[in-house]
């Protein structure tokens, strides 16, 4: 299964929705797969969604067809198993439709998030390379032809940019192989976990709010399913990649053992803040823990954009100052000296 590629998180939504819909309506869960998949027409989503009716219709459960389609997380199938043995199948599939819309969404924020920087960065350098290999030559030879010299700090970028053009190839090779490596490491789980340590270095505040958001929506859709908190812990525990929030889960199951309130083990934990461990509180006793859960859910996830939104704010006059300072330094180090030779020679 591990060539296998999976769907993404806004196949999935779309797909739990639909099926949704059709329980709703009251179609039978195989009669539904095949009005989805003929939906489709003759598309890869067609072929492995009529394979997951194929393994219904032969009297198998929906959660086993889509562990066996290899298409569809861990985490669904879970979930699934869950709703069809709780008789609440059309409830977890509405709940899996808006738990992967969100994480659709927080994707594409921090995609966006990153993706807006880096591209300034190489720009940034671009703009600096062309002027140190393609410009600063040029004003070499008008320096030489009038007799004089460039300033050492001049001389020094030519160095570079002379190394830069002489290495250029293996400059390339070494920044293909880095990218290539960055793809390799999102592809294994150890590299996702190192990859999600970097982040949370940089990020701190950001990460810790993305983590204790996630945690929130995935208790959120279990004990909307049905599941008991201890349960719903436990799993969460399992299906997390992110190793903090794994201590922080195995934290608050070592103090709920001891005799701790789920909202107080969350708060010690330092997986909520305290004004959520109060949300958390009330939620427990009026029955409501999975509403507030999400209501939690979408709190650290606005959080958690509105930090990578200031972020990429105050990023964007940073570099462009950045660049202007260093532009300006250059120029100023070759027309400062070129205007005293022209008015030598005047």
């Amino acid at each position: 299964m591990a060539g296998i590629k999976k769907l993404t998180n806004g196949e999935i939504t779309v797909f739990c929705e639909q099926l949704a819909y059709t329980l709703k309506a009251g179609i039978p869960l195989e009669e539904g797969l095949l009005v989805i998949g003929e939906d489709l027409k003759n598309t890869e989503g067609a072929r492995i969604i009529l394979e997951l009716a194929d393994t219904v219709g032969a009297g198998g459960t929906l959660a086993a067809a889509l562990r066996a389609s290899g298409r569809f997380p861990h985490y669904m199938a879970q979930m699934v198993e869950i709703g069809e043995a709780s008789g609440r199948l059309e409830q977890v599939l509405s709940s899996l439709a808006a738990y992967y819309d969100r994480q659709e969404a927080l994707a594409r924020n921090i995609k966006s998030s990153v993706t807006y920087p880096l591209v300034m960065i190489v720009m940034m350098a671009a703009v600096i390379l062309v002027i140190v290999t393609q410009v600063l030559p040029v004003f070499q030879e008008v320096f030489r032809s009038l007799g004089s010299e460039m300033s050492g700090f001049v001389q020094g970028l030519l160095q570079f940019g002379s190394a830069v053009s002489r290495y250029a190839a293996v400059i390339v090779i070494v920044t293909g192989a880095l990218v290539v490596l960055f793809f390799l490491l999102r592809t294994s789980k150890r590299g996702r976990n190192f990859l999600a340590s970097c982040r949370t270095r940089m990020f701190k505040k950001t990460s810790a709010a993305l983590a204790s958001g996630k945690f929130a929506s995935a208790m959120a859709l279990m004990l909307g399913s049905g599941m008991d908190v201890d349960e719903a812990l436990s799993m969460t525990e399992e299906l997390t990649e992110d190793e903090r929030s794994r201590r922080r889960i195995a934290l608050m199951k070592q103090k709920m053992a001891g005799g701790m309130g789920f909202a107080d083990a969350a708060r010690n934990a330092g997986m909520f803040s305290g004004l959520y461990g109060k949300m958390i509180s009330v939620g427990f006793r009026t029955g409501t823990l999975d509403s507030v859960m999400e209501r939690i859910a979408a709190r650290y996830e606005e959080e958690a954009a509105r930090r990578m939104n200031a972020f990429v704010s105050a990023l964007e006059p940073t570099l462009v100052a950045v660049l202007s300072v260093i532009v300006g330094m250059i120029l100023l180090a070759v027309m400062l000296p070129l205007l005293g030779v022209m008015s030598a020679i005047g």
